[in-house]
């Protein structure tokens, strides 16, 4: 069950992970910078039939729009906190990354290590 993960994590092209992925955080904050937070109770909007009214009243129309700006203020809302929670998201990829970028680091320096530690075992031995 390892070995799909495994060949999973070999395919994925970690350098362009890396490279990207400040952009993407970048753009998340920049992305909730631009939101604002509106306070809208919910509302359930009528669907509209213009067959059945084909003159509606002034304050019809003035209901039908204080309905429309509530729903659209709840729909901000909602894309407020999906906003919230990409950024969330690209800063937790971003710490993903650069640990990801260390356990690297540490891999290749520990492998160093191993192959002179190899070689000086060898000629400890070889003499």
């Amino acid at each position: 069950m390892a070995l799909p993960w495994l060949l999973a994590l070999k395919v994925i092209p970690w350098g362009d992970v890396i490279e990207h992925a400040p952009k993407v955080l970048n753009a998340a904050r920049k992305l909730m910078d631009r939101q604002k937070s509106p306070a809208s109770p919910t509302v359930n909007p009528k669907p509209l039939d213009l067959a059945a009214d084909a003159q509606p009243s002034l304050g019809e129309l003035k209901n039908r729009l204080i309905e429309a700006r509530q729903l659209i203020d709840q729909q901000a809302e909602v894309q407020l906190q999906m906003t919230q929670t990409l950024g969330e998201l690209a800063e937790h990829n971003a710490r993903l990354v650069a640990a990801v970028e260390l356990l690297r680091v540490r891999t290749r320096v520990l492998m160093f290590v191993i192959a002179a530690l190899a070689i000086g075992v060898l000629v400890l031995f070889a003499r």
